[in-house]
């Protein structure tokens, strides 16, 4: 029997709406999507900056890969949700700081907005490690 591995994020939403920061599942590890929130629910964290808060967001998917025994070498995929698609050099930039030498499948597209004020972006990741 495969095991089942999750990573919680302590945000309170997940016990309400029912999700994990990410799930391990034999070699397949997925990353909901993660935000540059704030934990007190103010301001993200790189404010008004779509770079900054880029960085931040993979900062914890790259955090939340490392407690199912996973790394950024690892993601075959990732998804980028802006809610400003004129700012995609920013956040692909940051996007590239982490997965240029990995180069996973990859999307981007623009939201009329994410789940909290303020917020720009959005990623999700998908790894698969194996041989």
């Amino acid at each position: 029997m495969t095991t089942r591995r999750t990573v919680s994020s302590a945000n309170p939403w997940e016990a309400v709406v029912g999700y994990s920061r990410a799930v391990r599942v034999g070699p397949h590890v997925w990353v909901a999507g993660t935000t540059a929130a704030a934990a007190d629910g103010g301001a993200p964290v790189g404010g008004d900056d779509a770079y900054a808060q880029t960085v931040e967001a993979l900062r914890r998917v790259v955090a939340a890969l490392a407690q199912v025994d996973a790394s950024p070498a690892d993601v075959v995929r990732t998804r980028m949700y802006v809610t400003d698609i004129e700012r995609w050099a920013d956040v692909g930039r940051a996007h590239g700081e982490v997965f240029a030498k990995v180069r996973p499948a990859s999307t981007m597209v623009e939201v009329s907005r994410l789940i909290q004020p303020g917020l720009l972006v959005e990623v999700e990741a998908e790894a698969w490690v194996g041989d």
